[in-house]
């Protein structure tokens, strides 16, 4: 199996997640940026609202796409002391990297939220989607952001994840729906024909456009 692109991902997803349809308390949240056009086509096919949960993964140095850890609302933070250990990287390093991540997790917030606050997920089942998972570190920190507000359940979905972290989220208390686990996972885009960058303007486009079809959804 491939995917087209990511909305057909989020397309094939939703299959998987119909149980979820027109339930009350359901919210679906998006890893912004790459998680939001999966999350755009779940929404609208479970009839649920949309929103992002904003994270950041912290890259290493000169190898930016190798994750040492994540950051996420509410002071979350999850290192991988065995990889930074491996590379060698100093602690104060690692908190100049955590700081400038802080700061885009911010402004990103700002750009995609305005004046918004944060969704209240309190008492509500969150479907949490990205577009895959390698290491997972990103999603991990979404996770543990998420559950110091209490929803009754998290779903985590994702059309593509390695197999060792899909166990990995399980282990720690997350239902996973996942359409693809391979046992080795180099990078999540090669299992997407286009795998092209999203941008700030195309989720900020996908947020309205989702808010506007809730507004006009039948009570």
């Amino acid at each position: 199996m491939r995917f087209h692109d990511r909305s057909d991902a989020g397309r094939r997803l939703a299959e998987q997640l119909a149980a979820f349809t027109n339930l009350p308390d359901v919210q679906v949240l998006a890893l912004p940026r790459g998680g939001v056009p999966v999350a755009f086509e779940i929404a609208q096919r479970l009839h649920e609202p949309l929103d992002v949960w904003v994270v950041r993964k912290l890259g290493a140095p000169e190898i930016p796409e190798l994750a040492i850890g994540a950051i996420a609302p509410g002071d979350i933070e999850l290192l991988s002391p065995d990889i930074i250990r491996h590379l060698g990287i100093p602690s104060e390093v690692v908190g100049a990297i955590a700081a400038h991540e802080r700061a885009e997790l911010d402004r990103r917030e700002k750009t995609y939220r305005g004046d918004r606050p944060p969704v209240e997920v309190a008492g509500k089942t969150v479907i949490l989607v990205d577009d895959g998972l390698a290491t997972g570190s990103s999603m991990r920190a979404a996770v543990a952001s998420l559950r110091q507000r209490n929803p009754t359940g998290i779903v985590v979905a994702v059309p593509v994840a390695a197999r060792q972290v899909v166990a990995q989220l399980q282990r720690e208390g997350s239902q996973v729906v996942c359409l693809l686990t391979p046992a080795d996972l180099d990078a999540v885009g090669q299992w997407y024909d286009d795998f092209s960058q999203t941008s700030d303007a195309e989720v900020c486009v996908l947020l309205a456009r989702a808010a506007e079809l809730a507004q006009s959804r039948p009570a």
